[in-house]
């Protein structure tokens, strides 16, 4: 996800990266000093369309040195000023040029921590997990910040929320009806959103108001792909249908070309689609958009698919009339997709992939990955068991299970990276505890 504001760059050309503290610096933040009432301070201003701050409070300054030792990591430090590679005896260590906190999950983070400041004394809750990992979310919840659903969901429903309270909207934004819930509990809210996210918004609506069902590429029940629908379902005729992966998207060329019935639509795909969804009705006109966080690749195979089956069914010289794709595909995805393309091909025996088992992005960086060498997709340092067994979560398959033999004998090379979701210090972490497995400490030699 990619935003202009936020304090801290995701970019590694650009940025500041993060990783989270250990438990001993976690305990020392955020001291009675840092969240000290702020006098005269307050330069966030209510965006006058939505009612809600999203361009946080002027408190960049403030947070900043809390964050960076929340989530900084010098191993990551080091190898981004060496060409993103080092050598310890003998392993060879190879860290993708694209990875971990995005621009707009930089902007989420930074302005949760610059809320927490701004309002020492009040509550504040999420209306979900801020972005996908357990790292950060259990450091919020360290600061006092409550949840409102999800795994972290504290005993506070909406209905107990005072117009005294701050709620503050995830990265990947929330449902129409849900923040129309949280306006009239008189709630103050603070917007992260991602700007891609709210850009594929826009794109969504126009469709709907130009009478275009939207075909969104994303998983249906992810918090970003509920809120875009909900963009849609806010028009008297606007229509949606959701599909996962080309095999999805297959069955609406199939029905556009005359090859499948609407009968077999609705059963595989009626769950992800908006009410009383009739595909004779509802395809004729179609608009693709996509989750940000989808495989890129698959995100335009699937809108060329369904471009060649209007283009089949109406004609070339009227495709306009029946079909749109815009460009929606996140370029922070896209940079960290072809950033794990590219350290594939640098022939590492190994690869392992950070990030939350819930985080999208992160499983298509190791389906990716598994492309060139044996991958890996774990959430912390905390899932490497032994030099024999690694717990995982394969990017097919719903749980997380144990490998064993995963450990190359040295000398080696091994990459490493993290979803747009992941801190430097999960990531640094992880490359300590590989060397300990080895019996080596961090002494690099540049290579």
């Amino acid at each position: 996800m990619l935003v202009e504001h936020g304090s801290i760059r995701g970019n590694s050309s650009q940025a500041k990266r993060l990783s989270l503290l250990d438990k001993q610096q976690a305990s020392a933040h955020m001291s009675p000093s840092d969240n000290a009432p702020l006098q005269n301070s307050l330069t966030g201003k209510i965006d006058p369309q939505t009612g809600m701050y999203r361009h946080g409070f002027g408190l960049n300054a403030e947070v900043e040195h809390v964050i960076e030792n929340d989530y900084r990591s010098p191993v990551i430090d080091y190898l981004r000023q060496n060409d993103f590679r080092a050598t310890v005896e003998g392993l060879e260590i190879l860290l993708a040029r694209e990875f971990g906190f995005c621009y707009g999950v930089d902007k989420a983070v930074d302005y949760a921590y610059q809320t927490r400041r701004m309002f020492p004394d009040r509550r504040i809750f999420l209306t979900a997990e801020i972005i996908h990992n357990p790292g950060v979310n259990q450091r919020l919840r360290e600061m006092g910040i409550e949840f409102l659903s999800g795994r972290y969901r504290s005993s506070v429903t909406y209905e107990d929320l005072t117009p005294q309270d701050i709620v503050i909207l995830p990265a990947f934004g929330a449902a129409v009806e849900e923040i129309e819930r949280l306006r009239a509990r008189g709630c103050t809210i603070v917007d992260t959103t991602c700007g891609s996210v709210i850009h594929v918004w826009k794109r969504v609506e126009k469709y709907a108001r130009d009478g275009f069902t939207a075909v969104i590429h994303g998983k249906y029940r992810h918090e970003e792909t509920i809120a875009t629908s909900s963009r849609v379902a806010q028009f008297p005729n606007g229509r949606y249908v959701i599909v996962r992966d080309k095999d999805e998207a297959q069955l609406l060329c199939d029905f556009i070309t005359g090859t499948c019935s609407a009968e077999v639509v609705r059963e595989r795909l009626g769950h992800a689609a908006s009410p009383n969804f009739d595909p004779a009705r509802d395809l004729v006109r179609v608009g693709i958009a996509n989750q940000t966080t989808m495989l890129s690749s698959e995100s335009l195979e699937i809108a060329e698919m369904l471009r060649r089956a209007m283009a089949a069914r109406y004609g070339e010289a009227a495709l306009n009339e029946h079909f749109r794709s815009f460009d929606t595909i996140c370029s922070a995805t896209q940079d960290r997709q072809d950033a794990m393309h590219a350290l594939g091909e640098l022939k590492p025996q190994l690869i392992l992939v950070v990030g939350g088992f819930n985080s999208s992005n992160t499983s298509h960086l190791v389906e990716i990955a598994a492309e060139y060498c044996p991958a890996y997709h774990i959430e912390s340092v905390a899932d490497i068991l032994s030099a024999e067994t690694l717990r995982h979560k394969h990017w097919a398959k719903p749980e997380a299970e144990v490998a064993h033999g995963w450990l190359p004998p040295l000398p080696t090379r091994i990459g490493f990276t993290g979803g747009a979701s992941t801190p430097d210090r999960a990531i640094g972490d992880v490359i300590l505890r590989v060397l300990e497995l080895y019996g080596l400490t961090w002494s690099p030699a540049q290579k």
